[in-house]
């Protein structure tokens, strides 16, 4: 047996990652993969498992402290027959200092406040005056829910008044249910969107009689490959193309809200339903890949997000989002846009209809089209050509080819 030191992982791009749970503690015996503490992202929580199997000797770190890649957050006498994953580092020796966990702040000038470098980031970002904030941590320090609650105050003051509480039990039996963590951060990043951003949805139909045909055509193939080609896939290729005929749909604000980001990368953002809500992982260019490799792709993130192993990575970087809920049924919904994207598509269940062609009526497979955009980029004349040519592509999928 050894002492080894165990390093936080790579967790994307993310540094200063809130802990927001550690689920171990000094003595306890650890198995390989098990998860022993949780991080907190701007859209999820992330679970860390153990590299090894072991004895926790010493934690360096405490529910609240923020860590980034490669941070030494414990040591762990190592069980002779544990399969050690490459996060473990070499045996120490002797044991060595405790390394500080960043929690230095930045040096008061003449503030009459305590609060750290990320706290006062946010302040700046968000123009809010932190001698104006009392703050509920440890000797007055400011927390970031200091200023969450900050904001929610001065909305509720400029007019967008609060919900009263409300005794339900007057009115019969109630059970409370805490929301998950996922449906927290996400309610927070919705509400921001929703309040910040000009809605406007475009709804629209497509004729996918053909393109269903050609899906069915590709089974035997994907069968060989062990994959399913869903509508989702083609959907992606689609979307691409239009996206380029469109490029104002494929961009960002600027912070000044003066320029457009226009990207010249095409991923994808696919919202996922899980057991814990709503994620949405990310789909890489998709305009470099084929029809298979993108039903691989979908399948092995979709299978991450259900399981709650995707990265942040893995969920950043969209430039469009597509939300999905065909499998479900519906024929139509208004998607909230995934700032700081600047549109959304929702896709409904397809249903065969009656269409009037040459004179008769003929059984057409129609799919429901919902595009909510930002009205501070998008005008509604835009809104409804996009409509038009994602359905012209959806069309017969040899207008991809154009």
């Amino acid at each position: 047996m050894s002492i080894q030191e165990i390093k936080i992982p790579d967790i994307g791009d993310f540094k200063d990652v809130p802990v927001l749970e550690i689920l171990i503690s000094s003595g306890d015996s650890v198995e390989l993969e098990q998860s022993i503490m949780t991080l907190e992202s701007d859209k999820a929580t992330l679970d860390i498992p153990s590299p090894s199997a072991g004895i926790v000797k010493e934690l360096k770190i405490k529910e609240g402290d923020k860590v980034s890649k490669g941070m030494v957050f414990m040591t762990m006498e190592i069980t002779a027959d544990s399969d050690s994953a490459p996060a473990v580092e070499e045996t120490v020796k002797e044991p060595e200092p405790e390394p500080v966990v960043e929690k230095v702040e930045e040096k008061q000038e003449v503030d009459d406040f305590s609060a750290g470098p990320a706290v006062r980031k946010l302040a700046r970002d968000l123009e809010i005056d932190l001698t104006q904030i009392k703050g509920t941590g440890r000797n007055g320090r400011i927390l970031k829910e200091d200023i969450k609650q900050a904001i929610k105050t001065s909305s509720s003051s400029e007019g967008i008044p609060t919900i009263p509480a409300i005794d339900f039990n007057q009115f019969g039996e109630t059970e409370t249910t805490p929301l998950s963590r996922i449906k927290k951060i996400s309610g927070t990043s919705l509400h921001r969107s929703w309040l910040n951003i000009p809605h406007v949805t475009q709804f629209d139909e497509a004729d996918i009689t053909e393109l269903e045909k050609f899906r069915k055509e590709l089974a035997p193939e994907a069968q060989k490959r062990e994959l399913k080609v869903t509508l989702l896939s083609l959907l992606m290729k689609a979307t691409v193309v239009a996206l380029k005929q469109f490029p104002d749909f494929n961009a960002s604000l600027d912070t000044n809200q003066e320029n457009l980001i226009l990207k010249k990368y095409y991923h994808i953002g696919v919202a996922v339903e899980t057991p814990n809500g709503l994620m949405v992982p990310v789909i890489k260019d998709v305009d470099k890949k084929g029809i298979f490799e993108l039903a691989a792709d979908l399948t092995e993130l979709s299978k991450k997000a259900r399981d709650g192993k995707l990265s942040p990575a893995e969920m950043q970087g969209a430039s469009f989002t597509i939300s999905s809920l065909g499998g479900i049924g519906g024929t139509a919904f208004t998607p909230i846009v995934n700032a700081p994207e600047v549109a959304i598509l929702g896709v409904s269940r397809s249903k065969m209809q009656p269409i009037y062609q040459d004179g008769e009526f003929v059984p057409r497979l129609m799919l429901p089209l919902s595009l909510s955009y930002d009205h501070r980029v998008i005008d509604g004349a835009a809104g409804a050509r996009f409509t038009r040519h994602l359905s012209f592509l959806l069309s017969d999928v040899r207008h991809l080819l154009l």
